[in-house]
């Protein structure tokens, strides 16, 4: 969360050197990294975690590419789709956590152990976006800007959610066309006349409607991540107490050069947070601005 990943690391390499690994642990909660260099004929890449996470940490595949001389790469089965565009994969399998046995492979590594294994830095973290490539999907012609909005983060941590009511003030900016592209139960709280539902629960769908999106604005989920290996405009919503990716005291992120990252103040109060963003999108052009060091947009 300091951003000393240096430190971090040695700690790892205490925990991989340890003489016991605890089996009774879930699948996506032991070390699958033994420790051994990917310079090898054949590595498995592993996507145990959340969605978010294997967009996030895909990234690392042209570094394993370089070094390995064939990378399959086993992950989420909705995924595959979008994840056939990644660079340094050269074989695609679904998750099965019960089959998808390393047999053949000569080292296997879990998709969120790349950082370790290549022992990242605040540097050196792979940032060049897009990193995954699909084809805008149309949209109406209009002058407008177009705004696309998540705001309902996974049923295990409902603290990143920001209740749909509270957003309310997003739909009524002049200039904007908000695009709903929330998914799931959470649509239904929307306040009645906001916005204009644009989604899809197919992930290479969504992609394409976020490529014809100018702004992508997310709470702290699979949409954020997406959005950002995209290369598109992204705000991201964090809690005060926010995960650890995002760090500390920081309103930009070098995993993604295109996001912005707007903080709670205090634990669950998103009111700031949704005031700041109404300010800077009624704002216009310069205050609808990506993160520092991003790429300019001809809509922001």
């Amino acid at each position: 969360r300091k951003g000393e990943f240096e430190l971090a690391w040695a700690v790892s390499d205490r925990i991989l050197a340890s003489p016991t690994a605890d089996q009774s642990l879930p699948r996506h909660q032991r070390s699958v990294w033994a420790g051994k260099s990917l310079a090898v004929e054949r590595v498995l890449i592993r996507c145990h975690h959340g969605l978010g996470d294997t967009i996030q940490f895909i990234r690392y595949a042209p570094l394993v590419s370089e070094l390995a001389g064939e990378v399959t790469v086993c992950a989420q089965a909705g995924l595959l789709p979008l994840l056939a565009t990644a660079r340094g994969i050269d074989r695609l399998l679904p998750l099965d956590h019960d089959r998808a046995g390393g047999d053949g492979f000569d080292v296997e590594v879990e998709v969120m152990e790349l950082p370790f294994v290549f022992r990242t830095t605040l540097r050196t973290i792979p940032a060049d976006v897009p990193y995954l490539e699909v084809e805008p999907a149309p949209r109406p012609a209009d002058d407008k800007l177009a705004v696309g909005l998540v705001w309902g983060a996974g049923d295990w941590d409902t603290r990143r959610s920001v209740p749909a009511g509270i957003l309310e003030p997003l739909g009524s900016i002049p200039g904007v066309t908000l695009y709903l592209m929330q998914r799931g139960a959470a649509l239904a709280e929307r306040p009645a006349g906001f916005g204009v539902p644009w989604g899809s629960d197919d992930v290479l769908e969504a992609s394409r409607i976020m490529r014809a999106l100018d702004l992508v604005i997310s709470v702290d989920s699979m949409p954020a991540h997406l959005a950002g290996a995209l290369g598109i405009p992204v705000w991201t919503m964090l809690r005060a107490n926010a995960d650890w990716r995002w760090m500390e005291r920081r309103n930009d992120t070098p995993w993604y050069p295109t996001m912005r990252l707007f903080r709670q103040e205090e634990e669950g109060d998103w009111g700031p947070v949704v005031a700041r963003i109404v300010r800077e999108l009624r704002g216009g052009r310069e205050g609808a601005g990506v993160a520092p060091g991003g790429p300019p947009h001809p809509r922001l």
